[in-house]
């Protein structure tokens, strides 16, 4: 069944999303947040109606999964991304709890703790992607060079197609 403008409606919440996925995903590469993977699904939903968004997806998706495979390269880099999922955690408890605002606190109460419940909820979540990202990575990854081998030979490949693609562009001006 048609609905008529039905198009329209769907087209203009793909885009709203996909853009609002990405402008969260670019805040998440400064604030705490999964920064990457938000940028990604942004860019998934606007590869739905557009080319350029499809064309960048590629490079996104090598690098989060390049960064994935580091992630979880050595005890060192587990242990910091368990000791990161752990200070959410607390951090998220402590939202949770709410206590009142200590002596040493000079700002003005109000500032103690923003955000409430629902910034205790965004700490859980990050904490869980990160931690569901982690076990994904060492699954993927850990002992497996052949897996960032073809990352690389991807990239490789990428490169080259980029610049068939900007010789084609210059041959045609």
């Amino acid at each position: 069944m048609n609905v008529p403008g039905g198009g329209t409606v769907k087209r203009v919440v793909l885009e709203t999303v996909g853009w609002l996925l990405v402008l969260i995903g670019v805040a998440a590469l400064i604030l705490p947040g999964p920064g990457l993977l938000c940028i990604m699904a942004g860019l998934i939903v606007l590869s739905q109606q557009y080319e350029w968004a499809e064309r960048r997806l590629d490079p996104v998706k090598r690098r989060a999964l390049r960064e994935a495979a580091r992630s979880v390269s050595g005890p060192l880099q587990m242990s910091v991304t368990l000791v990161g999922v752990v200070v959410l955690v607390a951090c998220g408890v402590l939202w949770t709890i709410d206590p009142p605002a200590p002596q040493w606190w000079s700002l003005p109460d109000s500032w103690w703790l923003p955000g409430g419940i629902w910034t205790a909820v965004t700490q859980f979540g990050s904490a869980a992607i990160a931690l569901g990202l982690m076990i994904y990575s060492y699954r993927r990854f850990h002992g497996k060079p052949d897996a960032l081998a073809e990352l690389d030979e991807q990239d490789r490949v990428s490169a080259q197609r980029a610049e068939q693609r900007a010789g084609r562009r210059a041959a045609s001006r």
